[in-house]
């Protein structure tokens, strides 16, 4: 399995600062005044602001490359965001029925899912050293997490459950998303994406949430760092760096995302940082750079 050819490490660098912005998004999501489902819906609203800017920037230069034209082009750039909203949902639901840790965990398990669909559907080719990198990376993970695989607490199950549905959510949006990238630029995959992804959120956030709008100017100064930050720059770093990298292999560089939020859950929330949690990181990234010289 070969990186595609032109920008690799332009690409790898900005998926890397990609799942960084990403790790922010567990901390900002518990720290939000409103619901989780109701935050997902607000965190891809107002990542339009900047997203339509975008595209409208790259229309005009040219940048933004062919557009959907058939319904077939428009559903296949938009087919990422009903993975998406699925993720999402599921994800920031998980958030307040386990632990930031646990969480982060168990929906950062999508390179199995993923490197499992493109072995079995997309007939990819999976080398053993990079089974070794993904082997290695998610251990390091658990090592990260204290090992709360085994040993997570009964009033926790739901939740980590849910986490692990939101794991198979995201495995599906980084592969439509990969699909996607090949045929559109950047600035369409993401504003076609992220509009599907809202529309299919929104009606949950009003059926099940009581608190929809925040009222408090910190509520929508969160939201819109969940918007403009994490989703606008983090998925849109990640969504241009799919254009050269492989899905197995982003996947699995994404796996920083919880030792961000490890690092960040320690400074915001007082979650516990000690020895096993800077193993982990480092053996996540041996792993990631193990699988980075095979792919």
């Amino acid at each position: 399995m070969a990186l595609k050819d032109g920008h690799g490490g332009r690409a790898l660098a900005a998926l890397v600062l990609g799942g960084i912005f990403l790790g922010c998004s567990p901390i900002l999501v518990r720290l939000s005044y409103i619901g989780p489902i109701a935050t997902a819906f607000w965190r891809l609203a107002l990542a339009m602001l900047p997203l339509v800017a975008l595209f409208i920037r790259h229309s005009r230069t040219g940048d933004a490359g062919r557009l959907p034209e058939r319904t077939s082009e428009h559903l296949t750039a938009a087919l990422p965001g009903i993975f998406l909203a699925g993720d999402l949902a599921t994800w920031h639901i998980s958030l307040h029925m386990t632990s930031v840790t646990n969480s982060t965990l168990l929906a950062n398990m999508a390179p199995i899912f993923v490197t499992l669909a493109s072995w079995l559907f997309l007939r990819h080719r999976i080398s053993g050293a990079f089974l070794a990198g993904l082997a290695l990376s998610i251990a390091g993970v658990v090592v990260l997490n204290g090992g709360t695989l085994s040993t997570v607490a009964d009033s926790h199950l739901h939740g980590d459950a849910v986490a692990l549905g939101a794991a198979a959510f995201y495995a599906g949006y980084f592969i439509m998303l990969s699909r996607a990238r090949a045929r559109f630029s950047t600035s369409v995959v993401m504003l076609w994406s992220t509009i599907a992804a809202a529309i299919c959120v929104l009606p949950m956030a009003l059926v099940f949430e009581p608190a929809f709008v925040p009222h408090l100017l910190a509520g929508w100064l969160i939201l819109l760092g969940l918007g403009w930050l994490v989703h606008a720059g983090g998925q849109g770093l990640i969504t241009f760096s799919l254009a050269w990298l492989p899905a197995t292999f982003s996947s699995l560089t994404l796996l920083i995302q919880p030792v961000v939020a490890a690092v960040l859950a320690r400074l915001v929330l007082g979650e516990p940082l000690g020895v096993s949690q800077i193993a982990g990181g480092s053996i996540v990234i041996a792993g990631i750079l193990l699988a980075r010289r095979t792919a």
